[in-house]
């Protein structure tokens, strides 16, 4: 469908109550700039103001614009309230949003869908967790990540036994749920689907960190942290292969308008999927709006697409 923006209201969804609460302020200006220059009538909504949530209801709005990151506002909570209140939205809907947020899930549809993951234990923090076994069933060097966080909060990377069992206890300070994998060295890189039932992989993104050996907070939010490389350097067979498994992981978690996959590629020349975000940074060194660009489709336009599948 073909949208005129100066007939359409947006609500604005950014801030929240969560972690990543800063990183979604700055997304969400990046998108409201990007709105209000494709010519949408654009309203602020923080999430964290009850005040705020209140405006969906009194106020027609024609569709909700989502730069909601992290926990309550892009793990299906947020999405919920707004099927309830029939407000289209951006990014993927209830479940997508949930399974997607939810690590241990996501790598069980990730395997059924033929996308290769690193082998991983999930260990729920009431049960307790023997850390010999985990050294016998994933080995070091390892990952250990919160299975329920976002932006690499609570993601601790074991280069030996003796750092193993302080790295648990730090994940699950921050979340009940983890995940622990074998660690698959190799440079990352990410790809965006776009699309709903036709979704589409535009350029993957080499990511390459200058700030330190991993993509971590810092390297992701920081000015000058990483540089993004797009189009990657990849030969064309790994491209397509990489853009297959991206658009394979949208479909097998059920993502509408716009997901991003990010994927190792080993020494032997095997691309490794670590997570899917439904919402993706708008911020001014995101990966979605540079991905976009080298596909041609600028930031304003970029926007006008995501409400245009939002409204399909």
């Amino acid at each position: 469908m073909t949208i005129n923006p100066k007939e359409y209201k947006v609500a604005l969804l950014a801030g929240g109550t969560s972690g990543e609460r800063e990183i979604s302020i700055k997304s969400g200006e990046g998108a409201r700039g990007a709105l209000e220059t494709a010519g949408f009538d654009t309203t602020w909504i923080d999430p964290a103001n009850k005040e705020d949530l209140k405006r969906l209801i009194d106020e027609h709005f024609d569709v909700a614009f989502l730069c909601t990151h992290g926990k309550g506002g892009e793990d299906g909570t947020l999405q919920g309230m707004l099927e309830l209140l029939g407000i289209p939205y951006t990014c993927p809907g209830v479940q997508a949003s949930a399974i997607a947020m939810d690590k241990a899930k996501s790598k069980i549809l990730y395997e059924h869908a033929g996308i290769p993951t690193s082998p991983s234990m999930t260990l729920y923090k009431p049960d307790g967790y023997d850390v010999e076994e985990v050294k016998e069933t994933i080995g070091v060097p390892c990952v250990v990540k919160a299975a329920t966080e976002g932006s690499s909060i609570g993601v601790e990377i074991v280069q030996t036994e003796d750092q193993l069992e302080p790295a648990l206890k730090a994940v699950f300070e921050i979340d009940d749920l983890v995940v622990v994998e074998k660690f698959i060295f190799g440079p990352e890189y990410t790809c965006v689907a776009l699309g709903n039932d036709d979704a589409y992989a535009l350029p993957v993104i080499q990511i390459v960190p200058l700030k330190g050996a991993t993509y971590d907070f810092e390297s992701k939010y920081a000015a000058g942290g990483s540089e993004h490389i797009c189009p990657a350097p990849l030969d064309d067979e790994m491209t397509k292969l990489v853009q297959s498994y991206a658009i394979k992981a949208h479909k097998a978690l059920g993502c509408r308008g716009v997901s991003r996959s990010d994927f190792i590629i080993d020494a032997d020349r095997k691309p490794w999927i670590l997570e899917t975000n439904t919402i993706p940074g708008m911020t001014a060194t995101s990966l979605l709006p540079d991905a976009a660009k080298a596909a041609g489709i600028s930031f304003p336009d970029l926007c006008v697409k995501l409400i245009e599948y939002a409204l399909e």
